[in-house]
């Protein structure tokens, strides 16, 4: 389009285009078909497609919305065009499915792998690294699960789908705080293990005279800080006391 066609009072171009005004009802009837073939494709493409997505996934859904703008909107084009192409996204994601099941490999390079982020309550560093996952990230997920402190997580995964799944000990330990560090009130509501600290880095724990003394022997971290124990354990240690 010339820039001298180009006039900001010109409302019926701004609002319909150059099209005639009867294309908003075949645009209206173009939208109705891909709609319909776009819920067709997409429940053949498996119920995954409406959890979290992998990888491949992401794509599919990338290419569907580029896939059904133009058949809808653009009246030099038809629609099997869109539906063909619909299909072929839908055979391509598909095969790659079945070819993932056949092959490990296939798995690994199209959708990831699963990586072990916290193990005896101590962050695997050199994992999340791998997977891209930061701390905060990390406690965030955690957070939402319930999880106050690392001291009930026995092994945490970072799913290929991005999820982080979680098995905790049956009976809590002592271990790293994953509050906000910003939460001063939480931080001073916690309840402080008089026999332990934690790296403040990988959330492993030694005891308290040992940390005086020495770099974390996971991560090398020279600072600590408190390891958190649970209410109800310090209630089972004082009757024990008693």
């Amino acid at each position: 389009m010339k820039k001298e066609e180009i006039f900001l009072s010109d409302w019926q171009r701004i609002l319909i285009g150059n099209a005639p005004l009867e294309f908003m009802l075949e645009v209206f009837l173009r939208t109705v078909v891909i709609y319909l073939a776009l819920l067709i494709v997409l429940r053949l493409l498996g119920k995954r497609m409406n959890a979290q997505l992998t990888i491949t996934e992401v794509a599919v859904m990338l290419t569907l919305g580029a896939i059904v703008a133009v058949p809808m909107q653009v009246p030099e084009r038809g629609l099997l065009q869109g539906i063909v192409i619909l299909i072929c996204a839908l055979v391509f994601q598909r095969g790659l499915n079945l070819l993932a099941v056949k092959f490990r490999k296939v798995e690994l390079v199209t959708q990831g792998d699963v990586a072990l982020i916290i193990c005896d309550g101590a962050l695997q560093l050199n994992e999340m690294v791998k997977s891209q996952i930061s701390k905060e990230q990390l406690f965030g997920a955690l957070r939402s699960q319930h999880i106050r402190h690392l001291g009930q997580v026995k092994r945490a995964y970072f799913e290929a789908c991005g999820l982080v799944s979680v098995f905790q000990y049956p009976e809590p330990r002592p271990g790293l705080s994953v509050l906000p560090e910003k939460d001063k009130e939480l931080h001073e509501a916690e309840v402080h293990d008089d026999k332990f600290c934690a790296c403040l880095q990988c959330g492993n724990i030694v005891p308290k005279e040992e940390a005086n003394r020495t770099n974390c022997p996971r991560c090398g971290c020279d600072t600590w800080t408190y390891a958190v124990k649970d209410k109800d354990l310090q209630e089972a240690e004082m009757q024990l006391q008693e």
